[in-house]
């Protein structure tokens, strides 16, 4: 049990990186941009990925009528997102913990993980649903009206995952360095359930072989 509660004690704290790796990345590449424009989702906010790329955005978005890209003060999950991390890895090092001295059984390890599921799709539905918003309310003054070819008004929402087409630009959305630290982390404590499991099963045999030849 002390090895698994030691594996329990590590992957929480992988998810430290999110505090100095982005969670996801978005490219805008386009035959004008020999330098696609990238912008890098933070737990608590936007990034450059190259100097100006935001401010680029902000500027070709301004044309088909979308918002300029909030700042951290702007939303709410900026300034929660970092709590419910530390919060994670502070739970995530104590369960590994009272499991290490046996003040808690293994099962603790995959509430843990399960709990952390539970946020990371909440999260990712609210990132979705932001992108959704950001790319379909658009300012009706826009100086380009585009609409699609049964008329209705075109929208721009980025994909949540993968490669999508919106005008003469490919954009191209991605987990990041931090989503994929989170990932590791998180499947350390599902090993760690799983050999806090078979541990607990190993003593169980000893223990009943050794009542059952005395």
């Amino acid at each position: 049990m002390k090895k698994a509660s030691i594996i329990m004690i590590i992957g929480p704290l992988f998810l430290l990186g999110l505090f100095s790796f982005p969670l996801w990345n978005i490219m805008l590449g386009a035959p004008q941009y020999p330098d696609p424009l990238g912008m890098n989702i933070h737990i608590d906010g936007l990034r450059d990925m190259n100097e100006f790329d935001l401010q680029n955005i902000d500027g070709l978005n301004h044309y088909i009528g979308m918002r300029t890209l909030p700042k951290a003060e702007d939303m709410w999950e900026f300034s929660i997102f970092p709590l419910v991390i530390s919060g994670m890895v502070a739970l995530g090092v104590l369960i590994g913990l009272l499991g290490f001295f046996g003040k808690v059984s293994y099962t603790w390890f995959i509430g843990w993980f399960i709990v952390m599921s539970i946020l990371g799709i909440l999260g990712i539905y609210d990132f979705n649903a932001w992108m959704v918003d950001y790319g379909t309310n658009l300012d009706p003054n826009a100086i380009m009206k585009l609409t699609n070819l049964d008329g209705t008004p075109m929208t721009y929402s980025p994909p949540l995952f993968g490669k999508a087409d919106m005008l003469n630009f490919q954009v191209t959305s991605l987990p990041s360095t931090g989503a994929w630290l989170m990932f590791v982390g998180m499947m350390l404590t599902v090993v760690a359930f799983f050999l806090g499991r078979k541990n607990s099963k190993s003593a169980a045999i000893k223990e009943f072989t050794k009542l059952a030849t005395s």
